[in-house]
Protein backbone atom coordinates (compact mmCIF):
# COMPACT_ATOMS: atom_id res chain seq x y z
CA UNK A 1 0.00 0.00 0.00
CA UNK A 2 1.39 3.44 -0.85
CA UNK A 3 0.26 6.66 0.78
CA UNK A 4 1.40 10.27 0.74
CA UNK A 5 3.84 11.07 3.48
CA UNK A 6 1.57 13.09 5.81
CA UNK A 7 1.35 13.07 9.62
CA UNK A 8 -1.46 10.95 11.03
CA UNK A 9 -1.88 8.60 8.05
CA UNK A 10 -0.42 5.62 9.91
CA UNK A 11 -2.78 6.22 12.84
CA UNK A 12 -5.80 6.40 10.54
CA UNK A 13 -4.88 3.20 8.73
CA UNK A 14 -4.06 1.19 11.85
CA UNK A 15 -7.25 2.52 13.47
CA UNK A 16 -9.29 1.31 10.51
CA UNK A 17 -7.91 -2.21 10.92
CA UNK A 18 -8.51 -2.09 14.66
CA UNK A 19 -12.13 -0.93 14.32
CA UNK A 20 -12.80 -3.83 11.95
CA UNK A 21 -11.39 -6.34 14.46
CA UNK A 22 -8.19 -7.17 12.53
CA UNK A 23 -5.04 -8.03 14.43
CA UNK A 24 -2.05 -6.52 12.63
CA UNK A 25 0.64 -9.21 12.77
CA UNK A 26 3.34 -7.06 11.15
CA UNK A 27 3.56 -3.43 10.05
CA UNK A 28 6.51 -1.82 8.29
CA UNK A 29 6.54 1.76 7.02
CA UNK A 30 9.31 3.49 5.11
CA UNK A 31 10.22 5.80 2.26
CA UNK A 32 10.01 4.83 -1.41
CA UNK A 33 11.75 5.93 -4.57
CA UNK A 34 9.52 9.04 -4.35
CA UNK A 35 10.39 11.07 -1.22
CA UNK A 36 6.78 12.33 -0.98
CA UNK A 37 5.37 8.80 -0.72
CA UNK A 38 5.79 6.13 1.96
CA UNK A 39 5.09 2.42 1.61
CA UNK A 40 3.30 0.38 4.26
CA UNK A 41 3.50 -3.37 4.35
CA UNK A 42 0.75 -4.69 6.59
CA UNK A 43 0.36 -8.37 7.44
CA UNK A 44 -3.02 -9.44 8.82
CA UNK A 45 -4.86 -12.72 9.15
CA UNK A 46 -7.12 -12.47 6.11
CA UNK A 47 -8.66 -15.84 6.89
CA UNK A 48 -10.23 -14.55 10.08
CA UNK A 49 -11.86 -11.57 8.34
CA UNK A 50 -12.63 -10.83 4.68
CA UNK A 51 -10.23 -8.21 3.31
CA UNK A 52 -12.68 -6.76 0.78
CA UNK A 53 -14.42 -4.41 3.24
CA UNK A 54 -11.16 -3.08 4.69
CA UNK A 55 -9.75 -2.55 1.20
CA UNK A 56 -12.82 -0.49 0.26
CA UNK A 57 -12.43 1.60 3.41
CA UNK A 58 -8.71 2.13 2.76
CA UNK A 59 -9.44 3.38 -0.78
CA UNK A 60 -11.67 6.07 0.76
CA UNK A 61 -8.76 7.56 2.73
CA UNK A 62 -7.48 10.54 0.76
CA UNK A 63 -3.79 9.85 1.40
CA UNK A 64 -3.90 6.21 0.25
CA UNK A 65 -2.64 6.13 -3.34
CA UNK A 66 -2.55 2.41 -4.12
CA UNK A 67 -3.25 -0.95 -2.50
CA UNK A 68 -1.70 -4.23 -3.62
CA UNK A 69 -2.79 -7.54 -2.15
CA UNK A 70 0.53 -9.36 -2.47
CA UNK A 71 -0.99 -12.67 -1.38
CA UNK A 72 -2.77 -12.94 -4.71
CA UNK A 73 0.29 -12.12 -6.84
CA UNK A 74 3.91 -13.17 -6.96
CA UNK A 75 6.05 -11.13 -4.60
CA UNK A 76 9.43 -10.89 -2.94
CA UNK A 77 9.16 -10.78 0.88
CA UNK A 78 11.86 -10.23 3.47
CA UNK A 79 12.31 -9.57 7.18
CA UNK A 80 15.28 -8.32 9.16
CA UNK A 81 16.19 -9.57 12.62
CA UNK A 82 18.88 -8.58 15.09
CA UNK A 83 19.63 -11.31 17.63
CA UNK A 84 21.97 -10.88 20.59
CA UNK A 85 23.10 -14.33 21.73
CA UNK A 86 25.09 -15.51 24.74
CA UNK A 87 28.45 -16.48 23.29
CA UNK A 88 31.38 -17.14 25.55
CA UNK A 89 34.60 -18.45 24.01
CA UNK A 90 33.50 -22.10 24.23
CA UNK A 91 30.51 -21.71 21.86
CA UNK A 92 31.39 -18.64 19.80
CA UNK A 93 32.66 -20.68 16.82
CA UNK A 94 29.42 -22.72 16.72
CA UNK A 95 27.31 -19.56 16.70
CA UNK A 96 29.41 -18.00 13.95
CA UNK A 97 28.98 -21.21 11.92
CA UNK A 98 25.18 -20.99 12.30
CA UNK A 99 25.29 -17.36 11.16
CA UNK A 100 27.38 -18.36 8.13
CA UNK A 101 24.92 -21.11 7.15
CA UNK A 102 22.13 -18.51 7.06
CA UNK A 103 24.31 -15.91 5.31
CA UNK A 104 23.82 -13.71 8.35
CA UNK A 105 26.32 -11.11 9.56
CA UNK A 106 27.96 -10.73 12.93
CA UNK A 107 27.45 -7.00 13.56
CA UNK A 108 28.72 -6.74 17.13
CA UNK A 109 30.92 -8.83 19.39
CA UNK A 110 31.01 -8.45 23.16
CA UNK A 111 32.91 -10.31 25.83
CA UNK A 112 30.05 -12.79 26.34
CA UNK A 113 27.73 -12.16 23.41
CA UNK A 114 27.46 -11.67 19.67
CA UNK A 115 24.82 -9.77 17.75
CA UNK A 116 23.71 -11.28 14.47
CA UNK A 117 21.87 -9.56 11.62
CA UNK A 118 19.84 -11.84 9.36
CA UNK A 119 17.48 -11.13 6.49
CA UNK A 120 15.17 -13.47 4.68
CA UNK A 121 11.74 -14.99 4.52
CA UNK A 122 9.75 -15.52 7.70
CA UNK A 123 10.56 -19.27 7.80
CA UNK A 124 14.28 -18.51 7.46
CA UNK A 125 14.17 -15.97 10.29
CA UNK A 126 12.26 -18.42 12.49
CA UNK A 127 14.78 -21.18 11.69
CA UNK A 128 17.83 -19.14 12.73
CA UNK A 129 16.01 -18.09 15.91
CA UNK A 130 15.25 -21.74 16.70
CA UNK A 131 18.89 -22.76 16.21
CA UNK A 132 20.22 -19.92 18.36
CA UNK A 133 17.67 -20.27 21.18
CA UNK A 134 19.60 -23.09 22.99
CA UNK A 135 22.60 -20.74 23.38
CA UNK A 136 20.41 -18.14 25.10
CA UNK A 137 18.92 -15.21 23.23
CA UNK A 138 19.58 -12.06 25.29
CA UNK A 139 17.68 -9.68 22.98
CA UNK A 140 15.82 -9.92 19.71
CA UNK A 141 14.26 -7.32 17.39
CA UNK A 142 12.41 -8.07 14.14
CA UNK A 143 11.30 -5.54 11.55
CA UNK A 144 8.23 -7.30 10.29
CA UNK A 145 7.73 -8.19 6.67
CA UNK A 146 8.42 -5.88 3.74
CA UNK A 147 7.45 -6.88 0.22
CA UNK A 148 7.36 -5.87 -3.44
CA UNK A 149 5.53 -7.47 -6.33
CA UNK A 150 7.78 -9.40 -8.71
CA UNK A 151 8.60 -8.28 -12.22
CA UNK A 152 8.61 -4.83 -13.75
CA UNK A 153 7.07 -1.87 -11.98
CA UNK A 154 3.55 -0.96 -13.07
Amino acid sequence: MKHTNKPGVLAKISGLFSRRGFNIESLAVGPTENPAVSRMTIVVDGEAHPMEQVTKQLHKLINVLKINDLVSEESVERELVLIKVNADASVRAEIIEIADIFRAKIVDVGKNSVTIEATGTTPKIEAIEDLLRPYGIKELARTGKIALSRGSKE
